[in-house]
């Protein structure tokens, strides 16, 4: 009876293993925020000016050589940079290395409030971007407005080793 027993148990812990193996972990980057609670209603009866940012983002560098790739966090902080004027953001689309769309974050613009802060954080275990990803954002501003700030920080720790390094948005419309 004692052996029936400990078999028993020894194929439930078996089984749990083997199932708790197959869960797939959650990606938090893909809905880090309500962006809901963010969404903006652009007013029609200002004049605004729009642009277009790129900014680069690595999910992966290359380490050792370019067979082997060591994963990063990377943090994408999407800044208002007037202390006066409220801004919004109309896009941020997020794209692989081969420059296809990997995901969008919010379906309706959203808000910043002057001198207001928001970040989009991809996983480290989130690699689809892969070594070359990217965001594109697309904004809207009152004219004469300064204009919103887009920058990744990259980030890994391992053991006793760490790096970082950061990058910056670049107006492309």
């Amino acid at each position: 009876m004692k052996t029936s027993a400990v078999q028993v148990i020894c194929t439930l812990v078996l089984a749990l293993s083997v199932i708790s193996c197959n869960e797939q972990p959650q990606v938090s980057s893909v809905n880090p925020e309500n962006w809901g609670a963010r969404t903006a209603r652009i007013p029609t009866s200002d004049t605004l000016a729009v642009g277009k940012t790129y900014l680069s983002i690595y999910s992966q560098i290359f380490s050792y050589s370019e067979h082997k790739t060591h994963n990063l966090t990377a943090m994408v902080s999407l800044r208002n940079t007037s202390d006066t004027d409220t801004i919004y953001i109309t896009n941020a689309s997020y794209y692989d290395t081969h420059g296809k769309l990997v995901r969008t974050y919010f379906d309706n613009a959203i808000y910043l409030s002057p001198l207001e802060t928001t970040e989009i954080v991809i996983d480290e275990k989130d690699v689809t971007g892969g070594t070359g990803s990217n965001f594109i954002f697309e904004w809207s501003m009152p004219a004469g407005a300064s204009e919103p700030l887009f920058e990744g920080v990259m980030s890994s720790t391992m053991g006793q080793q760490g790096l970082s390094f950061t990058t910056q948005g670049k107006r492309i419309k």
